[in-house]
């Protein structure tokens, strides 16, 4: 099967960015779509909120829930899971998309930041996953997704930004111990993560603004990405750590200019974790 139609897709986040282009992604095959994120009102500096990525959702041509609710918030996640049952009739697909990213060394980091960071990257991911679980063994096809990256236990990126490493890999131990443990019920834990570094706000606002952004893919090619590995067999498809660009190889798309957020405008900038571009890319 290659669609998503149908389908319940409970994601933390979404309100922008790469959680909101992959709920538009799935919306447009005819999936349900429920969010759980705390963007109950507009914020000053960045757009939309959990009610405007619904409407966006249902415009697309799925069916969308907001639940305003925090993933640090048991009792949220708990009542967004009941939610997503009691609306659509069980959940086939959790996407751990909400993260908090600090690049500051250890030194200037501060621990308000550090426990934000392991209560919203890692213990959220994990939450939702375990607390879904029960329907998810209902689906035929169950997946789970966590945005985060592959383990590189080189000493550059720990050595760099520890906190936000730490953080990052703990999201990626949830895809590596589920996708042991739920093998034999046919649950699939994968991660994904972009090649490049992806045109949102936290790109702008934390990487180094319009530049970093004229370096920068948009957040389609990760949704479209998040697709492939959404629709394909949970009994064969777990355990990886896919590289979006690589996902889409596999499909024969290799031509990704039209994913380019500033076209013509030089080379692609690396994401975190990964090794540089080649030059030319």
């Amino acid at each position: 099967m290659n669609t998503l139609a149908g389908r319940t897709v409970l994601m933390s986040g979404g309100s922008r960015g790469i959680g909101l282009a992959i709920a538009l992604r799935a919306a447009r095959d005819g999936a349900n779509i429920v969010m759980l994120a705390k963007t109950d009102q507009p914020h000053p500096k960045l757009p939309g909120t959990v009610h405007t990525a619904v409407s966006e959702v249902e415009r697309a041509g799925g069916r969308g829930l907001a639940v305003v609710g925090d993933v640090r918030k048991d009792a949220d996640i708990t009542r967004a899971v009941d939610a997503a049952v009691e609306t659509f009739g069980g959940i086939d697909v959790v996407v751990n998309n909400a993260s908090v990213l600090d690049l500051s060394p250890t030194s200037d980091v501060s621990m308000k930041s550090y426990d934000l960071m392991q209560d919203v990257n890692v213990r959220g991911s994990f939450l939702l996953a375990k607390t879904a679980l029960p329907h998810l063994e209902r689906s035929d096809r169950a997946h789970i997704l966590t945005l985060s990256p592959p383990i590189d236990l080189r000493p550059r990126w720990a050595g760099r930004y520890l906190a936000y490493t730490i953080a990052k890999y703990g999201m990626s131990l949830v895809t590596l111990g589920l996708a042991e443990e739920l093998r034999d019920v046919g649950i699939a834990a994968n991660s994904l993560w972009p090649r490049t570094t992806i045109a949102t706000a936290a790109v702008a606002n934390l990487l180094g603004g319009e530049e970093a952004v004229s370096r920068s893919r948009v957040p389609e090619i990760m949704a479209e990405a998040a697709h492939v590995v959404l629709v394909r067999d949970s009994r064969k498809c777990t355990g990886n750590f896919y590289i979006d660009e690589e996902v889409l190889a596999q499909e024969g798309i290799v031509d990704l200019d039209q994913y380019r957020a500033r076209p013509g405008t030089g080379s692609l900038e690396a994401d975190l974790f990964l090794d540089p571009m080649e030059e030319g890319s």
